[in-house]
């Protein structure tokens, strides 16, 4: 286990953006959190680690994006509005998750029973107490 604190989201980031330059073809990161919590802001850093050059967002509505303009291609699920996990076999998730790119899943927790067990598991908590941007990163 790693855990990363940081204390803005371009500490987030850069943490991200460090994180995916170990990343190898195949390997799934999930990342949990609260609302706000950086998950977004992190992907967005992976996908600079990654050598990705377009804007990275949130893909509440669709629920997978794909970028391939990096060293792997980046497959980014937000699965925050799914109702069944039957909807995760209409988008043809298997495809991501075993294909020659990276998966990054925020929400994972809400699919946890269709996840490979060796995911490498992000946990994403805040502390206002610590401050309003502070963030701990737990990575197991």
């Amino acid at each position: 286990m790693t855990v990363y604190e940081t204390n803005s989201a371009q500490e987030t980031f850069a943490i991200g953006e460090a994180v995916a330059g170990r990343a190898r073809p195949g390997q799934i990161y999930t990342l949990t959190g609260e609302m706000g919590s950086g998950k977004t802001v992190f992907t967005q850093g992976f996908a600079k680690g990654l050598g990705i050059a377009e804007a990275v967002n949130s893909p509440t509505f669709t629920v997978v994006q794909i970028y391939e303009g990096g060293r792997l291609p980046l497959y980014h699920f937000d699965v925050y509005r799914i109702e069944d996990i039957e909807e995760m076999d209409e988008i043809g998730y298997e495809d991501c998750f075993f294909g020659g790119g990276v998966c990054l899943i925020e929400w994972a927790e809400l699919i946890e029973d269709i996840l490979p067990k060796d995911c490498i598991r992000i946990r994403m908590e805040k502390d206002i107490a610590k401050g309003f941007d502070y963030r701990k990163l737990i990575v197991e």
